[in-house]
């Protein structure tokens, strides 16, 4: 499992190298330019940083992730709920929800998901 906390701007790095991989570092950095304003450097920077926590690797100046996008927000998640609600999945659920509506198709799904991992 990815035990490496993201920063946000790592994140929405990492977002754009999932939603466009694999993708020359020149590209990149256009990219980076246009969705987070950020100078040629920085995306290098980024890139080599990133490339030293074993979540992206740069051969030949493409950019592909080692780590996939779900494997983030399932470890981000982990830490959130052991964090802010002492690891309990109900005690955030009933957080999350409280005064929210929700639809019949999401409360159908919660229903799947919590059968399978109750298998």
């Amino acid at each position: 499992m990815v035990r490496h906390k993201l920063f946000d701007a790592e994140y929405k790095f990492m977002c754009i190298i999932w939603d466009n991989e694999p993708i020359n570092s020149t590209e990149l950095s256009r990219i980076s330019s246009k969705l987070l304003g950020w100078k040629k450097p920085t995306t290098y920077t980024m890139i080599r940083k990133l490339a030293e926590k074993e979540l992206i690797v740069n051969e030949n100046a493409t950019v592909t992730a080692i780590v996939k996008r779900e494997q983030v927000q399932k470890y981000e998640s982990e830490q959130i709920i052991e964090k802010n609600f002492n690891g309990s999945l109900p005690t955030f659920l009933s957080a999350f929800l409280d005064n929210k509506k929700i639809t019949k198709k999401e409360a159908s799904e919660l229903k799947r998901i919590i059968e399978e991992a109750t298998k």
